[in-house]
């Protein structure tokens, strides 16, 4: 989520370089934000590949800035 709160698309593999996981690893996380609806998807063709785009929902950055707010309270 902290990279759709600074980004207002990120696809698939760009998330997987970034948060060097697998594919079956991130394909569930992501299942997960999408069912809670906090994420979005697109998915178009790129050179004739597929090429899945993720957003944030308005509900998962309040969500986010929600868990935020309660790590911050714990540490202080």
């Amino acid at each position: 989520m902290s990279i759709l709160m600074v980004n207002d698309r990120y696809d698939f593999n760009s998330f997987k370089e970034t948060l060097g996981v697998t594919d079956g690893n991130l394909a569930s996380h992501l299942k997960y934000l999408e069912n809670k609806i906090y994420i979005t998807y697109e998915k178009t063709f790129e050179s004739r590949k597929p090429k899945t785009t993720y957003s944030a929902t308005q509900e998962g950055k309040i969500a986010f800035k929600k868990h935020l707010k309660a790590i911050e309270e714990l540490l202080n």
